[in-house]
């Protein structure tokens, strides 16, 4: 019958789902950890990177092997990050939800899966991709997880300048594991990265500014006014705008990068200008700093879409 069938399951089924419930949550809570969404953005510089140094499409094992290792080592990265920061964490409504705030997770398994992540990465890259990007991967996370984290964070205004150095290092991994080096090629590349984190960054640091100020955390926007945030941004996106374009005689970009390059530098020069004219005079209309926010993450993208198109435009 029927009805003797189904009734003869419930309690299985019912236990399978309870036990699944918490294991998801539990794996949700590692994945967390790893902040997807920044990795996400740094993997985006790290394909057309390797398109620029293969001169062409490099092999799509290549391209996996070093997309995971590098994945996973960031994915360290952070977990090291939340790790050390989980007091400020608490303090920040943006970030009082993370695994170790809530108590999910407990530190040391997050500092065990943090270091473990960190090593099967490292390893992979030493011997799926090559010895120079597994040296370098281990130098960006040095530089995230000690320079940025655990000296410039809680001591400096310009911490995201200099801590930022370790995003940029994608691009010089990208390119050893093509090349197993560096050139000036990819030092152009990490110049536009690093130019590029302070106007990322700074946006969401004015949107929540009184989190980093509750949580002592000097970022600029908590100790400098807005109108001297947005002018030191219009300053590094020029930089960031010069880097972009020194490409075309380094590498020998064509006109159609150089176009695309010095279009979107302007789109973005010109967000960032009106984020100080706002600044400057508030009768202008609301200070929307996360339009810049988001304007940063299309500019870089375009940006690297435009790199990949130009290789390709020969073929």
């Amino acid at each position: 019958m029927p009805g003797a069938v189904d009734d003869a399951q419930p309690a299985p089924t019912t236990g399978a789902v309870g036990r699944r419930g918490p294991l998801r949550r539990k794996v949700a809570a590692y994945v967390s950890l790893t902040k997807p969404r920044v990795i996400e953005l740094l993997l985006v510089t790290t394909i057309p990177t390797m398109v620029l140094a293969e001169r062409g499409l490099p092999s799509l094992w290549l391209v996996l092997a070093t997309l995971v290792g590098g994945g996973g080592a960031a994915g360290a990265a952070n977990a090291f990050n939340c790790y050390l920061d989980r007091d400020i964490d608490e303090v920040m409504n943006r970030t009082k939800r993370r695994p170790l705030v809530t108590g999910e997770l407990t530190p040391r398994a997050a500092l065990v899966f943090a270091s473990l992540l960190a090593v099967v990465s490292l390893t992979w890259l030493a011997v799926l991709v090559n010895v120079p990007s597994a040296l370098l991967t281990a130098a960006a996370i040095l530089l995230y997880v000690v320079g940025y984290t655990m000296i410039l964070k809680r001591r400096t205004s310009q911490n995201i300048v200099w801590g930022g150095a370790a995003g940029c290092m994608p691009v010089l991994i990208g390119w050893s594991a093509v090349t197993e080096g560096v050139s000036w090629t990819a030092a152009l590349l990490f110049g536009v990265i690093f130019f590029w984190t302070p106007p990322h960054y700074w946006p969401l640091s004015i949107k929540f500014r009184r989190d980093y100020a509750a949580a002592h955390v000097p970022m600029l926007p908590v100790v400098a006014g807005d109108t001297k945030v947005a002018r030191q941004m219009i300053a590094y996106t020029i930089a960031m705008i010069a880097c972009s374009l020194l490409l075309v005689p380094v590498y020998g970009m064509t006109w159609v990068y150089a176009i695309l390059a010095v279009g979107l530098g302007a789109w973005f020069l010109a967000l960032c200008v009106g984020l100080y004219r706002r600044a400057l005079d508030p009768s202008r209309g609301k200070l929307d700093a996360m339009k810049v926010f988001h304007g940063s993450i299309t500019y870089l993208t375009l940006l690297c879409a435009a790199i990949v198109v130009d290789v390709f435009l020969p073929l």
